[in-house]
């Protein structure tokens, strides 16, 4: 049953996608020749006229487009992950040309040069000044192209903020050279790599190579991830990596977690209000993109509020509340609690009552507004 579940939920997804789906036929003149792009705009992207989108670029985007677009759709659906534009580079005539590099230097040469700049000096160019971007892009590769989007770390600027490299098949230099690159960086990098028990042996020997070096790198700018998936091939590696890779760089983007509200909130020697304020800094830092803070963490607060007896606290998220969102009784509500735990009920009760006229939101009514209200006046005899 639960296979049958997941197999329709990747069917809805999929045939939601090709409905979305723009084909292109970009003419490059450093290649001299044409790609076929694929390019998957967020949902209610022409609506959303002030809203900015990372880029994801998708190498192999011949077969790696649809499960990268799929899950990239579904995960900022549920809001794990900012909605992003994909875009991926058919490269099934032109693979080889696409990825090669020299024997001597193992950088790109030739063909390999040139799509290298295409990539860097006319795609990304046309895409951003063609759609509303945010300055956060993604590379995905598998195989050779999962090698070949490593080159873009060694640009004095790297092209990319984030890579996603699906069992490489790495040049020889890459071993010693990547990591000693990484370790140079002094802006923020997200690096994740993936490999499998079935994967083709010298490829799963490779990543596993590069993942004890690159864990043992102490930069704190680093941001990486690694699976050893049990049982995938090379083939169907991606299918299970793609997921996790998401998951691995978003993490800070994600919602509020149970796991995160035990083990990080629960247990803060500071102020939580101040922890949620650093979570939405970090966001707008890495990514590039101002988010609103969701009722869902808002509420997460509040409960470690209410556990730890830290009421003061409700007075700072009450003002947050205000400002995010200023239409809803949330703010009045955590302010109400803040008067009445604090020994100011008239307070409390005044502000409780002002908020009938907001919207209800996140499980806060007015009806218990109004409650509230009435029970401090019966109790204190206003």
């Amino acid at each position: 049953m639960k296979t049958k579940l997941t197999t329709f939920i990747f069917l809805l997804c999929f045939s939601f996608l090709n409905a979305q789906t723009i084909y292109e036929e970009f003419q490059s003149a450093k290649l001299g020749d044409s790609r076929q792009l694929k390019i998957q705009l967020p949902r209610n992207y022409e609506e959303n006229t002030e809203k900015l989108y990372p880029i994801f670029i998708v190498f192999d985007g011949d077969y790696l487009f649809e499960p990268v677009a799929g899950n990239v759709d579904y995960y900022s659906y549920w809001e794990d992950m900012p909605e992003a534009i994909v875009v991926g580079i058919n490269q099934v005539n032109s693979r080889d040309e696409d990825n090669h590099y020299s024997d001597q230097t193992y950088f790109p040469v030739e063909s390999g040069a040139k799509f290298f700049e295409f990539v860097g000096m006319e795609l990304i160019p046309y895409i951003e000044d063609k759609y509303r971007t945010a300055n956060f892009r993604v590379a995905v590769g598998h195989g050779e192209t999962a090698n070949f989007i490593n080159y873009f770390l060694f640009k004095k600027e790297p092209l990319f903020n984030a890579y996603i490299t699906l069992s490489p098949d790495l040049a020889m230099s890459m071993l010693e050279s990547l990591p000693t690159r990484i370790n140079e960086f002094e802006r923020k990098i997200f690096y994740y790599l993936a490999t499998a028990t079935n994967d083709i042996k010298p490829l799963r020997e490779d990543a596993n190579v590069l993942n004890a070096r690159l864990s043992a790198l102490e930069n704190k700018n680093i941001f990486f991830g690694f699976n050893e998936f049990d049982g995938p091939t090379h083939y169907s590696l991606p299918a299970h990596a793609i997921p996790n890779a998401l998951e691995s760089i978003f993490f800070v983007f994600q919602p509020i977690s149970k796991k995160e509200y035990n083990e990080r909130i629960l247990t803060l020697e500071t102020s939580p209000v101040e922890y949620l304020n650093e979570k939405y800094s970090m966001i707008k830092e890495l990514f590039n993109i101002e988010k609103q803070v969701l009722i869902n963490d808002f509420r997460a607060i509040a409960a470690a509020i209410e556990k730890n007896k830290i009421f003061e606290e409700y007075e700072a998220l009450g003002k947050l509340a205000r400002k995010e969102h200023p239409d809803t009784l949330l703010g009045h509500y955590y302010l109400g609690r803040f008067y009445e735990e604090t020994g100011e009920p008239k307070k409390a009760m005044r502000t409780y009552r002002s908020a009938y006229v907001l919207e209800e939101v996140g499980g806060y009514t007015k009806d218990d507004m109004l409650e509230r209200a009435d029970a401090i006046k019966r109790d204190f005899g206003f």
